[in-house]
């Protein structure tokens, strides 16, 4: 007798995988496929065409087939490889340790446990799975409710379909997400317009087989794609640098401070009204928590309190003195090994190539310093959170740039981010604090305002230098004149002199 209640809230399902002796099907592995049946097409928005997709180890979830087809192709050719999780059916599963070693022998971390073995099979679920983690870890906390998805999940399921359904019915290469997401990658890498990849997709879609589901231009890829993507706010600020319509002076019109018109005039038949200077950010929240939602790095966000330190030896911020100083002085941050150690770095340069006209505009970047050695450093780690115009520096105003990140850095620190920890399999509030800044010196004074001008530029000596006015010039000289940093014999300090006496 089959127990459908039983089969529904089990969290064991090694049934799907477990060898049975002769060939012959099992009989728990008989009474498993007839409750994903029921469970599947218990769910109306799995059917298409009058059939639910075939998780066989022939069709892959890539045909939609009448639900007792799919019964006999289970029971002949056993389920496709890793779908411990339903994904495709609506039902998701995070299944623990002990079923994980026992179906596939798996010595992974916790944090792998979810995909087992998966990475390879299908790189494009894999990313829907990374970028919605979240979805899926609160739909994994009430196994036992059934109810309908709500908008998140909703889109979750939509990716995931795109992921495995074919680009065309007998396409084994593409699915509809890689596809897009390929020529997406295309248009990027040859900074193709808008316009041109139009084009391309027309043709393409003139040569591949009727009814194939490639989008037919960038905006419907776009729409397709933007929940993987993380979004930005466009501000508009002041051309001055002297304030931003932020919050509550997002309505005015023009500038507090030099009362610089908001919009450039209209002419013509233009209706839109354009501002002077737009400032875009990229809230760093939501990729603070996809560090923890991913398998690939949540492990990894504690490695600075769990790796052996040897005495002496400094192989990470974590090591340093400012580092530890800060964890006795904020002994409630550090004791939650995931808070996050953020690094902020900021400087100019021309986008246009030094031949161009002269134009600077400000990238701002943020280090996870969370994060062993070898992976702080590299590209995907280092969080561009906003982007200054140009074409001149805001100099001095930088911190007026800066407001919509000191904002939310602010939220971080004090009340934090509830956040799904995918190797621990729960929710934690993530706080976040900003160490330090690195900067040239230019830089740090706009960041500091500190003036790098003068005797008293340097920030660590102020008053307690001996820095002279140079006779010819008038300018303020530090050469040489700090001895106390310098070895008492070296064959620098012996030219003091002689360079003093030419100066005079």
């Amino acid at each position: 007798m089959f127990y459908r209640d039983s089969i529904e809230v089990m969290d064991d399902r090694s049934w799907m995988y477990r060898d049975s002796p002769q060939g012959l099907r099992r009989m728990d592995y008989c009474n498993g496929v007839q409750g994903f049946i029921n469970f599947a097409t218990s769910i109306p928005r799995n059917f298409t065409d009058g059939g639910i997709k075939c998780p066989c180890r022939k069709c892959k979830n890539l045909k939609f087939l009448h639900q007792d087809v799919v019964t006999m192709h289970l029971l002949t050719k056993g389920f496709m490889q890793d779908y411990l999780c339903w994904y495709a059916h609506g039902k998701l599963f995070v299944p623990n340790e002990s079923i994980v070693e026992r179906v596939v022998g798996s010595t992974s971390s916790a944090s792998n446990m979810h995909e087992v073995g998966n990475e390879n099979s299908n790189p494009y679920r894999n990313m829907v799975m990374d970028a919605m983690r979240m979805s899926e870890g609160n739909a994994s906390e009430f196994p036992n409710v059934e109810e309908e998805p709500n908008a998140d999940a909703a889109r979750f399921f939509d990716l995931l379909k795109d992921s495995d359904e074919p680009l065309w019915d007998g396409c084994t290469n593409h699915s509809k997400l890689s596809a897009v997401a390929q020529v997406f990658t295309i248009k990027s890498d040859h900074r193709l317009s808008e316009v041109g990849y139009n084009k391309i997709i027309e043709w393409a879609r003139s040569i591949l087989l009727e009814g194939n589901r490639l989008k037919e231009n960038f905006y419907a890829a776009k729409s397709m794609m933007k929940p993987l993507g993380l979004g930005y706010q466009k501000i508009d600020m002041c051309f001055n640098f002297c304030m931003l319509y932020y919050l509550e002076n997002a309505e005015m019109t023009e500038s507090m401070t030099c009362r610089h018109s908001r919009y450039k005039p209209r002419t013509g038949r233009v209706k839109t009204l354009v501002a002077y200077k737009k400032l875009r950010y990229f809230p760093i929240t939501p990729r603070l928590q996809r560090l923890f939602m991913s398998p690939r790095t949540a492990e990894h966000m504690t490695w600075h309190q769990s790796h052996h330190a040897v005495d002496g030896v400094m192989v990470h911020p974590s090591n340093g003195e400012a580092w530890k100083h800060f964890n006795s002085v904020h002994p409630h941050f550090s004791a939650e090994s995931r808070n996050v150690r953020l690094g902020l770095c900021t400087n100019g340069f021309n986008p246009f190539g030094s031949f161009a006209a002269p134009y600077s505009c400000w990238p701002v970047i943020l280090t996870v310093y969370n994060l062993p050695p070898g992976m702080c450093k590299r590209p995907e780690f280092m969080f561009l959170s906003m982007v200054i115009p140009g074409p001149s520096s805001p100099r001095r105003n930088i911190d007026v740039c800066l407001r919509p990140l000191i904002d939310e850095l602010t939220q971080l620190w004090s009340s934090g981010a509830l956040t799904y920890d995918i190797s621990r399999k729960h929710n934690f509030v993530m706080r976040a604090a900003l160490m330090w800044t690195i900067n040239d010196f230019p830089a740090y004074g706009m960041v500091s305002s500190w003036s790098i001008h003068g005797k008293l530029a340097c920030p660590y000596c102020i008053e307690n230098n001996k820095a002279f006015t140079q006779t010819n010039g008038g300018e303020a000289s530090f050469f040489l004149l700090s001895p106390s940093l310098l070895v008492a014999e070296s064959q620098v300090q012996k030219e003091h002199e002689r360079f003093l006496c030419w100066q005079s």
